[in-house]
């Protein structure tokens, strides 16, 4: 295809006039991978068709929430509804009751849940609400954790334990930072040794239990029992940064996972997002109602949103849960997720190239290493262009992949055992080439 008749290209560059990049975020522009990002025209279960018409099997789904596949029917049918009957009010609907009833009866550590309109307006406000709530300012989280783009949470580690953040950002201030903290993820001793250090001051741990911004790393079983204890004797709010693995992972969502192998295991605050909006804009935090009952108009803890449980928004959240609850979703989907990263690890292996794969639930992640990585500075030893490579083999043979190699990928309902087939079989053409 020529410059002439791609569309891809002729809109990314129509784009770059009028939009910093070209794209709307960041990582949707190419740059870790090179080449032209693809414009989605439409998409219908398990695929999505570029400008140029061409079909993909798609393993992002909007980076997690299309979990049963694009317009699925019964969620259509619910916004459909919704958007005959408003598009926003600002002001209380019973579909937002619903869906916090929906979302407590399934997540038990919390008791009250606030709807908000983004992943990254939820855990700010869940960082406020911890600070608030125990009269403390600093904060810890871990090096390949992410959290949104809230200005004290764009932090890398500094040179010593000892050391807080530095902004990984222009336009924030080094006051702003000043009070987080950034551990080595799975770094027990180190943990050990900042809580030693700081916690007494500590208003809250945060952390992704299976962080998806560093491809797909989980915190071990010892790591995750020391933060749970840590934070218990400390008096620090233990946060869990769901909004990835929030209904994706499991019906419990990773805290549940965890609590299989860790008795009565949960945390004290929790951050959802993307699968409970089905889609749409919509995120929530929850936690006891202790907590929750600081945040104003009950408690002196401030939060507002104009858009915060949106009436069309709640309807796709809620039509999903709904789905997701059926017998047998979770063991069908996972079933899916495992069936790739074996034939994809299987069709490495016969190449010969270094590969790892693991997954939970309809979450996975792969690397080129012979073991999977711990932490985000393994992953960063990456060959990054035989990934490229690896990237672009399968965007041209219509499977379309994270075009990071710091990104998870996502299974959905949809996706058939052909299209797992078609996969794998794409792969072994690529292998033989690394």
């Amino acid at each position: 295809m020529t410059p002439a008749t791609d569309r891809n290209l002729q809109l990314f560059e129509r784009a770059r006039h009028v939009i910093p990049g070209g794209v709307n975020s960041p990582v949707r522009a190419f740059k870790a991978v090179g080449g032209t990002p693809r414009f989605v025209s439409r998409a219908q279960g398990a695929y999505f068709w570029d400008a140029n018409g061409k079909q993909y099997i798609d393993y992002i789904g909007s980076w997690g929430p299309m979990i049963l596949g694009h317009g699925h029917p019964a969620v259509v049918e619910a916004v459909q509804k919704a958007c005959l009957e408003g598009f926003s009010f600002g002001a209380p609907t019973e579909r937002e009751v619903e869906l916090a009833e929906e979302i407590l009866s399934l997540v038990p550590s919390m008791d009250m849940v606030r709807l908000v309109s983004s992943g990254t307006e939820a855990g700010m406000s869940a960082i406020r609400l911890a600070r608030g709530a125990t009269g403390r300012n600093k904060i810890l989280k871990f090096e390949g954790c992410y959290h949104g783009h809230a200005d004290a949470l764009l932090v890398k580690a500094g040179s010593g334990l000892a050391t807080f953040g530095h902004a990984t950002s222009a336009g924030v201030p080094a006051e702003v930072v000043q009070h987080t903290l950034v551990l080595e993820y799975n770094d027990v001793a180190q943990l050990e040794k900042a809580f030693t250090l700081h916690g007494k001051d500590m208003a809250c741990l945060i952390i992704e239990p299976i962080a998806g911004n560093m491809n797909f790393v989980r915190a071990s079983i010892p790591f995750m029992q020391r933060c749970r204890e840590l934070c218990t004797q400390y008096g620090a709010l233990f946060i869990f940064d769901e909004v990835m693995t929030g209904f994706r992972v499991g019906l419990r969502c990773a805290q549940g996972v965890y609590a299989k192998s860790i008795p009565g295991f949960e945390p004290d605050i929790t951050v959802l997002g993307k699968v409970i909006g089905g889609g749409m804009p919509l995120a929530a935090f929850g936690g006891k109602r202790a907590v929750m009952e600081q945040l104003a108009p009950l408690g002196p803890v401030y939060q507002a949103g104009t858009l915060s449980g949106n009436p069309v928004a709640t309807a796709c959240g809620l039509a999903t849960l709904r789905e997701i609850k059926k017998p047998g979703f979770y063991e069908a989907l996972g079933a899916k997720t495992q069936t790739l990263m074996a034939g994809l690890k299987g069709a490495a292996d016969k190449a010969g190239v270094p590969f790892s794969v693991d997954s939970e639930g309809g979450m996975f992640g792969f690397f080129l290493f012979d073991t999977l990585p711990q932490n985000y500075a393994k992953v960063m030893t990456t060959d990054n262009q035989r990934f490229n490579t690896l990237f672009h083999g399968m965007l041209d043979r219509g499977v379309y992949f994270a075009p990071a190699l710091y990104e998870a990928g996502f299974m959905s309902a949809a996706h058939t055992d052909a299209d797992l087939q078609a996969t794998v079989h794409s792969a072994v053409e690529i292998f033989n080439l690394l």
